[in-house]
């Protein structure tokens, strides 16, 4: 039985709990009525008989009382009344049991899944555990009155025409993942994770702390469903910028509790018309331990190797049947700490500067890998000053004709005014070597962590009818370490004349004392006159100290029950997710008050950072006290809740066609979802700060715009039938149509906000002969916008772009050797660009097709030489109405683009030309165009996307081979293709490229060939092998990402390629025997051949790979 059914589901066993009598010997037995499993287990322990089965829900069954004395045969025989099992052998102290009339209610199952096999572990009475496989004469067929995802219908012959991944305890073991993260990045068919842990902005515009995404085939965050127990999970409150640069959600994966985990199932298919029209890319279900009767406590450190990260994890499983088996109540627990990871600690993360890490390659010395940040504590400013000459000092420019300089230190070529204090200014901007490498002191790539989860599940059996519940807890908090506070360029920081530490201030204060740091010979007004900080970091600050907690919590109750050959289910729940980002920041405000000071307790940003390191710190700070005077917590609060009724049928038997039996699903679900993004006062326009030179009202963070609150509420209510029908069977010996089934299912459903839709899918599997099948599937799917993209206001980001019709007066001009040098960093005209994002009532849905087609093949191997599954399945996605913007890189190089003819960009707002803009464009034939102050942009529809891949599997598994027991899996995913129609504005912009209109090196976004474009490679596999003799196990698991290209170095010729990584873990466990039976231990390695990841220009992709060396581990686990 283990070998024909180790693919599709688990062999539930029994053990006894003493040795019994012989078979014949009467025994008192005193089982109530209860679920089957319940009776099953109470028949073992009072009989001393190990019981095999396959592993159906059993818990769905009722067996009747038995009380009373019997030989244990009898007993089993009344439990097993009425119910489709029945006793097939009994080979000593063991019982198999079987269907009772295979023959007619299926034929043997080909595996619909992939990788899927029990994990070793003794047998206990509290969980399901391998066992040696029955006598020669049991019959093999399984059992599987389980609800697998894919189908509604229990015991459908249609799951096995729907490709399915099931990952066990073995394989959850075998990859070595603590983490959801973790666990969802080793399986291939999971594509890029844009919200993890390792992802930490400066600012709170992004999901920070705990958190990990799921985006099943890589086609986009929120496209994906996932659902713990078979019901939906609250999604994370706090939204992040896809590639489309829109908000999405995620369902956080973190907040899964891995070693709670009975299984993970993965529908790669749609299963919009099943599950939810949301369903665009498949299915994710998440099944927790549940039924306990005993408990499984276990206790993990390990850490990786040449780093500060180690990590502890206690966890444990508490179950206990009460009532005389009519009930159960399950408790996981687990508690994760982690001591984060520096970028210090790996030399692919110690610096900024990525030149060194490409010595030897075409790239070498290539100015776009120095990613040192331009914005330091050496100030870069402009003297507000009306008329377009510069300021002089005894005959000698100190400023630009707009008033612009820089300070640096006086070692330095290009100075022109002594500041003192080995200061001086120039106006030649910022020399290279004063570019800070901001991550050199040490900034976060994995957070400090603590973690906690809590899962309860329990059941009562009534006469005819099981209550049901669950109550779920997470939290994590974890600490991070940030660059410091660094200035916008579209919202500049003035500093007054009256500052002490102003060279450009007054002669003497206003109490009279003469001013010792205003510049001798000032052609300047006596009073003095204020600096606008255009570029500055507020090193002395110190870093950002960023804590973030997340909370979700879940609870729900139902009722299920058989009504007429009927089975029934009915249950309502209630999720909520919090997140509390809090980050160290600076007042406007406040500073403007410590700016304003006369005295020498005034805020200085005038004294640069380190003469002996220029690259790295502030070596002469301000005065601490007005330090802490200006300083700020920003708080953003964000909270998502969910909930959900649901009422369903099922009948697998519905009615009989000359095939078999036609399977009947149907149900209606309701659900309210909400949203709310709280932003801090001093960010939502609650307190603003008043620019006293503009008066205009910006946000009183120094290092954000404003930013409303947004949030948003939906109903969606919802109906679904599906139907498995069986159109030919065995029995009916069709020449080359062994079987053939098929799945027709519909769903309507309601939007508060969207109105209605309907979606319908249909699947079907053929099987040619015994051990080949066909199987096909095609769906429709529908994504409603989600609450932030349709209620926000104005959302205002902020990103590093290059304003290219300064580059094209620079290029004409021979300020650049070449074009592509302008978007180098360190170039002028790459700067901080704002852009104004509005949320659009009028978007449409995002709607999508998928097919797909495969082959299953099982061998007709002979049992004793085990069991193998191939598999291999095309699908593609078509998906319309993508929700995204025009992007404000894109909407830069439109108004080159339209300069080129005398008109501009409406949407891109500058300021007026200064002297130095003026002088930029002068003999350039091109109109002088001023700084960008924002870009204006709105979320929209965009053309569709195409998305094509193969996915191939393999399970083999042998066992009582007399050296073991041997499972292997292998697992794979390759895209072949994966583009995007550009958009009109898009396509506009890559014709004129393509004409010579605008030059070949600007970089335009937003449609063509995305496949291995900075992600997203075309092949991801993963294998895992298994080997377990009597106490002793052995695990590996290999995976391998392809390689991408990194178009930021080159995007024009030749991308940079980020080579693919193959990485292995392996491990050994021991099972204790005699007085330590029920404890083990594990000793094991993640990438134990200690691979670094691929290297790339920022150093490495953490949406694809994980920044951790060889990584050891030690576990120990007691079952009771």
């Amino acid at each position: 039985m283990a070998q024909a059914s180790a693919a599709v589901m688990a062999v539930a066993t029994i053990s006894p709990a003493a040795a019994a009598a012989a078979q014949a010997q009467v025994t008192r037995f005193d089982i109530p009525a209860q679920s089957l499993g319940g009776a099953l287990q109470a028949f073992s322990k009072q009989s001393g008989y190990r019981l095999l089965f396959p592993s159906a829900n059993v818990a769905a069954l009722r067996a009747p009382a038995v009380v009373g004395s019997y030989a244990a045969e009898s007993a089993l025989a009344k439990i097993l009344e009425g119910t489709p099992l029945k006793i097939a052998s009994i080979n000593g102290r063991v019982v198999a049991l079987t269907l009772r009339e295979p023959a007619k209610q299926m034929s043997r199952r080909i595996a619909s899944t992939t990788h899927f096999v029990p994990a070793p572990q003794e047998a206990s009475p509290g969980a399901a555990a391998p066992t040696p496989a029955p006598a020669e004469d049991v019959d093999q067929t399984p059992v599987q009155d389980v609800v697998v995802v894919g189908s509604q219908i229990k015991g459908a012959k249609i799951n096995d025409a729907l490709p399915v991944t099931l990952i066990g305890q073995r394989e959850i073991q075998d990859s070595g993942a603590v983490s959801g993260d973790e666990l969802f990045r080793s399986v291939p068919q999971f594509g890029d994770v844009t919200f993890n842990s390792s992802y930490l902005p400066q600012s709170s515009n992004a999901a920070r702390g705990d958190v990990g995404s799921v985006n099943l085939r890589n086609l986009g965050i929120g496209n994906t469903l996932v659902m713990l127990n078979g019901r939906r999970v609250v999604q994370h409150p706090t939204s992040q910028a896809n590639d489309q640069l829109v908000p999405v959600l995620t369902y956080n994966t973190n907040a899964i509790p891995v070693n709670g985990l009975e299984r993970l199932e993965v529908l790669r298919d749609g299963a919009a018309a099943i599950y939810g029209a949301d369903a665009v890319a498949g299915v994710v279900n998440t099944v927790l331990k549940k039924d306990y009767n005993g408990g499984d406590v276990s206790l993990q450190y390990g850490g990786a190797e040449g780093t500060r990260l180690r990590e502890l994890n206690a966890s444990g499983v508490f179950g206990s049947n009460f009532a005389s088996g009519k009930g159960n109540i399950t408790l996981f627990a687990s508690y994760d700490r982690g001591t984060g990871l520096l970028t210090t600690d790996q030399y692919f993360t110690a610096s900024a500067d990525r030149r060194p890490l490409f010595v030897g390659t075409r790239f070498e010395g290539n100015s776009k890998l120095d990613g040192r940040s331009t914005t330091t504590p050496w100030l870069g400013g402009t003297v507000v000053k009306t008329g377009s000459s510069p300021v002089m000092a005894g005959g000698t420019a100190v400023t630009t004709r707009a008033g612009a300089f820089q300070i640096q230190p006086a070692t330095l070529s290009g100075c022109n005014t002594a500041l003192g204090n080995g200061l001086c200014t120039t106006t030649g901007g910022l020399n290279a070597a004063l570019r800070e490498d901001h991550i050199a002191e040490g900034t976060s790539v994995i957070p400090r962590l603590n973690r906690v989860n809590l899962f309860l599940t329990g059941h009562y059996d009534f006469d005819d009818v099981t209550a049901f519940w669950e109550a779920g807890y997470y939290y994590a908090k974890t600490h991070a370490v940030q660059r410091p506070i660094e200035t916008l360029t579209s919202i500049p920081i003035t500093v007054p004349a009256s500052n002490y530490w102003n060279p450009f201030g007054p002669v003497t204060f206003a109490d009279g004392t003469p001013n010792p740091n205003r510049i001798p010979g000032l052609n300047i007004p006596a009073g003095g006159l204020p600096v606008r900080i255009n570029n500055y970091a507020f090193r002395d600050f110190g870093q950002i100290n960023v804590d973030v907690t997340n909370k979700q919590f879940r609870t729900l109750f139902g009722l299920r029950g058989e009504w007429n050959g009927f089975n029934w289910e009915t249950a309502g729940s209630y999720s909520e997710a919090t997140v509390r980002d809090v980050s160290d920041n600076i007042s406007r405000t406040k500073l403007a008050e410590i700016l304003a000071l006369s005295t020498p307790a005034a805020y200085n940003p005038f004294n640069g950072g380190t003469l002996a390191t220029p690259s790295l710190g502030d070596g002469t700070p301000s005065n601490a006290t007005s330090i802490d005077a200006a300083r700020q917590k920003l708080v953003r609060f964000t909270k998502a809740t969910l909930a959900t009724y649901d009422f369903r049928v099922s009948k697998k038997d519905l009615i009989t066609l000359p095939g078999g039996d036609v399977g009947f699903a149907s149900g209606i679900e309701a659900r309210r979802e909400t949203q709310l993004d709280d932003r801090d006062a001093r960010i939502d326009g609650t307190i603003d700060y008043i620019d006293p030179y503009t008066k205009t009202a910006v946000s009183d963070f120094a290092n954000l715009s404003k930013n409303p609150d947004t949030r948003g509420a939906r109903m969606v209510f919802s109906a679904y039938g599906e139907l498995a029908v069986p159109v030919v069977s065995p029995e009916m010996s069709v020449p080359l149509v062994r079987s053939l089934n098929l799945q027709v299912a519909g769903r309507f459903e309601n939007y508060s906000d969207f109105g209605d839709i309907a979606v319908p899918k249909v699947a079907g599997s053929w099987d040619v002969v015994k051990g080949f099948r066909l199987r096909g599937s095609w769906a429709k799917s529908f994504r409603a916008p989600n609450l932030e993209q349709v209620n926000a206001q104005v959302i205002a980001r902020t990103n590093t772009r290059t304003d290219y019709a300064f580059c094209e007066a620079d290029f004409r001009r021979g300020a650049f050797a070449k074009f592509s040098d302008c978007s180098a960093p360190g170039s002028p005209r790459r700067m901080n660009v704002t852009a104004l994002r509005s949320g659009n009532p009028d978007l449409q849905p995002e709607r999508a097709t998928t097919w797909s087609v495969g082959a299953v093949v099982e061998p007709p191997i002979p049992d004793r030489f085990g069991h193998l599954t191939l598999t291999a399945d095309y699908w593609r996605v078509r998906q319309t109405g993508l929700i995204g913007i025009f992007g404000e890189g894109n909407a830069l190089i439109l108004d080159y683009l339209l300069r080129q003819s005398g008109e501009t960009n409406p949407n891109v707002v500058r300021a007026a030309p200064t002297a130095d803009d003026l002088a930029a464009f002068a003999g350039t034939g091109l109109a002088p165009a001023g700084q960008v102050l924002y870009v204006k942009d709105q979320y929209v529809n965009l053309l569709p996307q195409t998305v094509r891949g193969l996915d191939l599997n393999a399970v083999y598994s042998v066992r009582d081979t007399g050296i073991g027991d041997f499972n292997v899996a292998v697992n794979v995913s390759h895209l072949f293709e994966f583009y995007q129609d550009p958009s009109p504005g898009i396509a506009a912009l890559m014709a004129a490229r393509a004409a010579g209109k605008i030059n070949k090196d600007t970089v335009i976004t937003g449609g063509g060939s995305l496949l291995r474009l900075n992600s997203r490679p075309a092949w991801k596999w993963s294998a895992s092998f298994n080997w377990s003799l009597e106490n002793v196990s052995v695990g590996a698991f290999t995976q391998y990402i392809g390689s991408v290209e990194d178009d930021s170095i080159d995007s024009a010729s030749a991308p940079w390629v980020v080579d693919g990584q193959l990485t292995a873990n392996l491990y050994a466990e021991y099972r204790f025997t005699g007085a330590l039976k029920g404890a083990s231990i594990r000793i094991g390695a993640r990438n134990i051949t200690n691979e670094a990841p691929p290297l790339a220009a920022t150093g490495y992709l953490g949406t694809l790979y994980t920044p951790m060396r060889r990584y050891w581990y030690a576990n120990m686990r007691y079952r009771f």
